[in-house]
């Protein structure tokens, strides 16, 4: 794996370092307006927890990749895709039961993946990654 594809890799990481902070800091803001109802609901709690483990996972997959896992790249690769697609959504539903605050936390994680998206989907980070029988 070239320097140019390793560092890609880490920068992926530390997206989803920002993610997992984003995300925590969105719980603590929750902690915090927890007895406003308008604020805080079980919605709140359930995607700020959600996202956060997903963070998680995701510094896992990206660590994953940069030791050349392949699936951990396929997975991070559709996630990134997907996922922004699915925030969208809660965006623009006009009864998500999502509290404003929480759609513009969405909204930054969506375009941290977006990101993601961008940077995973570079040429030579897919051939870094090559399907089996189609390398060299």
């Amino acid at each position: 794996m070239d320097n140019n594809v390793i560092s890609t890799l880490t920068q992926i990481k530390r997206i989803f370092i920002g993610m997992l902070g984003v995300s925590v800091l969105a719980l603590l803001v929750a902690a915090v307006l927890r007895d406003n109802a308008d604020l805080v609901n079980w919605v709140v709690w359930l995607r700020g927890g959600a996202v956060a483990l997903a963070s998680l996972w995701l510094i896992s997959l990206a660590g994953q990749a940069l030791r050349g896992k392949r699936p951990a790249f396929v997975r991070i690769r559709f996630i990134s895709i997907l996922a922004p697609l699915g925030i969208a959504a809660i965006l623009i539903a006009p009864d998500s039961g999502y509290p404003l605050w929480m759609k513009a936390e969405q909204g930054l994680v969506g375009l941290l993946l977006v990101g993601v998206a961008i940077l995973v989907n570079r040429p030579a980070v897919r051939a870094a990654f090559p399907k089996a029988g189609k390398m060299g």
